[in-house]
């Protein structure tokens, strides 16, 4: 996620990034550009076209179509900032079980397994929502733990259930009592309904035929713009065909970027920043 200034104007104005809209679509620009030129070309020197208040049927058109991309924005960014307030609830209930944690347990082991099976829960999470290997974040397990998370299909549920297995084996150990596993209990239960919330955001795209829609709407109307401006405005209609598919195609691209809020792109949430905290919060629990 790009950390910035959002009163910056002027550096916001001039600055290019590689998640940039205008760098995506340079060739989509030029392309509307040059059949731009061609058919007003083609219709005011050889055809002689004209047409009678075409262009306000079009600009009619163009406001009904930014509606509906001003729903399809809205969408996306509802889908963004839900996934945003999952993880913060992750964070919350991560400090809350390891508070619970150092404060019943006595033994420094038992608070120390316990801890670091929690912080790597939100490292597989994070993997397991970005559909990547996740090797690298479990170098501090031991070998049979490491193994039996390897040959899970689902990760982030196999480590539950070593906190849970663990958590049980202390109550039986008696160095938790009923209330403290019943509090542990209901704390731990919010990790599996935070990483269920992940996956339904993360598996339920925008319906396909409404995205298909969206998309052939905005290839009409960009299309069509020669022939409706062409007559009046000649080769200004270069111009505005390139200004209005950069304007369209450019919100439409970031819908489809912050729909998906869990991956690794430039607009996307911090989950190896959040991870890193969580980690960094919790093995200060442990200092004395």
């Amino acid at each position: 996620m790009i950390t910035y200034n959002p009163k910056d104007w002027f550096k916001l104005i001039i600055q290019f990034h590689k998640s940039d809209t205008f760098r995506r679509l340079i060739p989509a620009m030029i392309g509307i550009g040059v059949f731009t030129a061609l058919v007003v070309t083609f219709e005011v020197y050889v055809l002689h076209w004209s047409y009678a208040n075409i262009t306000i049927i079009h600009s009619i058109l163009g406001f009904v179509l930014s509606m509906l991309l001003v729903f399809r924005t809205n969408t996306a960014y509802d889908r963004w900032w839900e996934g945003r307030k999952i993880w913060g609830d992750i964070v919350n209930n991560s400090r809350n079980l390891a508070l619970r944690i150092t404060t019943y347990l006595t033994e420094n082991e038992d608070k120390e397994e316990l801890l670091r099976y929690i912080y790597h829960y939100n490292y597989l999470l994070k993997c397991h929502l970005r559909k990547k290997a996740f090797s690298h974040v479990i170098h501090e397990l031991n070998e049979k733990t490491k193994e039996y998370l390897l040959n899970s299909k689902h990760p982030p549920n196999a480590m539950a259930k070593l906190i849970f297995a663990k958590l049980n084996e202390l109550y039986i150990q008696k160095k938790l009592n009923d209330n403290q596993l019943l509090l542990l209990n209901e704390e731990l239960k919010s990790f599996t309904n935070n990483c269920g919330a992940c996956e339904r955001i993360k598996n339920t795209p925008i319906p396909y035929s409404y995205n298909l829609f969206l998309k052939k709407i905005i290839f009409l109307y960009v299309f069509t713009i020669p022939f409706a401006f062409g007559p009046d405005f000649r080769y200004t209609t270069i111009v505005i065909s390139i200004v209005v598919l950069y304007v369209f195609a450019s919100i439409e691209l970031i819908a489809e970027e912050i729909e998906d809020p869990f991956g690794d792109d430039d607009n996307d949430l911090p989950l190896d920043q959040i991870c890193n905290n969580i980690k960094a919060n919790l093995l200060e629990l442990l200092k004395k």
